[in-house]
C-alpha cells in the first residue's frame, strides 16, 4: 500500500510554494536541500517550523517543499503558508488552532507597481518651480 501524502501551496508576495506532507522522521528539505542550508536565517527556520510545532507534529511528518519567486522573506512566508494548508487537509480538527493565529490568511501584501509620469508607485519626480 501507498503511503498517504498531503499536498498543499501556499503563496506570499510573489513567491509559490508546493508542499509535500508525508509520515517520517521530520525532516524539511526546500528544493532539494535540507532547511538549514536553503533558509541559513535562523528566524526564517523559526517560521517554518511554527505549524508544526503548533499542532504538536513535529517529528512526525517530512515535509518536502519545491519554491521559486521572490525573496527569501516571502518564501519562508510562502512555505509557512503551504506546511499550515497541508495539515489541515491531513487533519481537518487542526483548522482552528492555525486559523487563530494566522497561518491559513494568504498575506495579500504585494509590491505595488509603478505609476508614469513619477518615479515609483508613489513617489514623484522633484518639483520646481523655477
Amino acid at each position: 500500500m501507498a503511503e498517504i501524502r498531503y499536498t498543499a501551496t501556499g503563496r506570499r508576495k510573489t513567491s509559490v510554494a508546493r508542499v509535500v506532507l508525508a509520515p517520517g522522521s521530520g525532516q524539511i528539505i526546500v528544493n532539494d536541500k535540507p532547511v538549514e542550508k536553503y533558509f541559513p536565517r535562523e528566524t526564517l527556520q523559526m517560521m517554518l517550523r511554527q505549524p508544526v510545532e503548533l499542532c504538536g507534529l513535529s517529528g512526525k511528518y517530512d515535509i518536502s517543499v519545491n519554491v521559486e519567486g521572490g525573496g527569501m522573506s516571502g518564501q519562508a512566508g510562502a512555505v509557512r503558508h503551504g506546511i499550515s494548508r497541508a495539515l489541515t487537509k491531513m487533519d481537518n480538527e487542526l483548522r482552528p488552532r492555525l486559523k487563530k493565529e494566522g497561518f491559513l490568511t494568504r498575506d495579500p501584501r504585494i509590491k505595488e507597481r509603478k505609476k508614469y509620469g513619477q518615479r515609483g508607485a508613489r513617489r514623484r519626480f522633484q518639483f520646481s518651480k523655477r
